[in-house]
């Protein structure tokens, strides 16, 4: 009978943390996603408004790698007032030659949490300009000090500026980020005045009106936006999209549920426009930054092909070094 590997949060935590090696793996990830034959169907999603809830399911086949991976991850946004996460989840790993599985990752989330952050600090490595030293943070939710940590690792970071609808959140966001990243990071009371002065803005919300517009925006910046990953979610008003130069993880992805979506609601852009994919600068079939002074946009929605990307690396590394619990299939 196969054997299953059943791995728990901690096991995982301990296999895979948010380094160079998970930004490499995303990376590859993003090229395999522009250069190959990748397998990656439309996010089922279920919405459970009654409790400001959703739950995404995703997946994606990657070849060359042995594994396939099934995501199920919920998000319920009012659990922080409970004293719960707002996200968890779980993924199930297949073997991508027999379809048997192979293991059950119970992460909570973790994973989605790394290869998100990973994924920013890919977009940044490649659309930000190379001086970049001060960056904005819309959001001071986890995946906002998860990006904060991450851009620290592809670029020589030397300041932030955090808004959030909360303002004590921010507050503690910033103090304790300070410390822990050994930076200024600053609590400022408007979106806008995250933009100012920054090289870098990174949006990690689950709002569902425009947070930022085309005039908050100076020339040389770059923008990631993470959290529209649903139809209803929108951070960036259609006019950045019009007015900037804009990428995306997937375009398919980001014209159904991204940033994208809203601006050709809008009739702010032409469907027909072509919109580079950030895989496709990775592998050198798009141009990706052209000047000092454009404005970059990333349009970060999640794929099931990350998904199974990190889920891959997390049960490789845990095989090699003997975490989890095996069980008989």
């Amino acid at each position: 009978m196969p054997t299953v590997n059943l791995l728990s949060e901690a096991d995982l935590r301990r296999c895979v943390q948010l380094d160079s090696d998970a930004i490499e793996c995303i990376e590859d990830c993003f090229r395999i996603l522009a250069t190959q034959d990748v397998i990656m169907p439309p996010i089922m999603r279920m919405d459970i408004v009654e409790h400001h809830g959703e739950v995404d399911v995703k997946t994606a086949y990657l070849p060359g790698l042995d594994n396939f991976a099934i995501k199920m991850s919920p998000g319920f946004f009012d659990n922080p007032k409970i004293g719960l996460s707002s996200t968890g989840g779980m993924m199930v790993l297949f073997n991508s030659k027999t379809g048997v599985l192979d293991a059950v990752l119970l992460d909570n989330g973790y994973l989605t949490v790394v290869r998100t952050a990973a994924a920013g600090a890919v977009a940044a490595k490649h659309l930000s300009r190379t001086n970049s030293r001060h960056i904005g943070i819309i959001g001071a939710g986890d995946q906002a000090r998860q990006q904060l940590h991450a851009l620290t690792l592809v670029r020589d970071i030397q300041s932030a500026k955090i808004w959030a609808r909360d303002a004590d959140k921010a507050r503690e966001f910033a103090q304790k980020a300070s410390t822990d990243f050994g930076i200024e990071v600053t609590p400022v009371e408007t979106p806008s005045m995250v933009c100012e002065k920054t090289d870098i803005i990174v949006t990690t919300t689950p709002s569902h009106v425009p947070i930022l517009s085309l005039k908050d925006l100076h020339p040389g910046q770059h923008v990631t936006a993470m959290g529209s990953d649903a139809e209803d979610k929108n951070e960036l008003a259609p006019d950045i999209v019009a007015g900037t130069s804009y990428f995306c993880d997937r375009l398919t992805q980001v014209a159904a549920l991204g940033e994208l979506h809203h601006a050709l609601l809008a009739n702010k852009v032409d469907k027909d426009r072509y919109f580079p994919e950030l895989g496709q600068v990775i592998a050198g079939l798009a141009t990706g930054r052209q000047s000092e002074d454009e404005i970059t946009v990333c349009d970060l929605t999640g794929t099931g092909a990350q998904d199974t990307a990190i889920a891959t690396l997390a049960n490789q590394r845990a095989i090699s070094q003997s975490m989890g619990v095996s069980f008989k299939n």
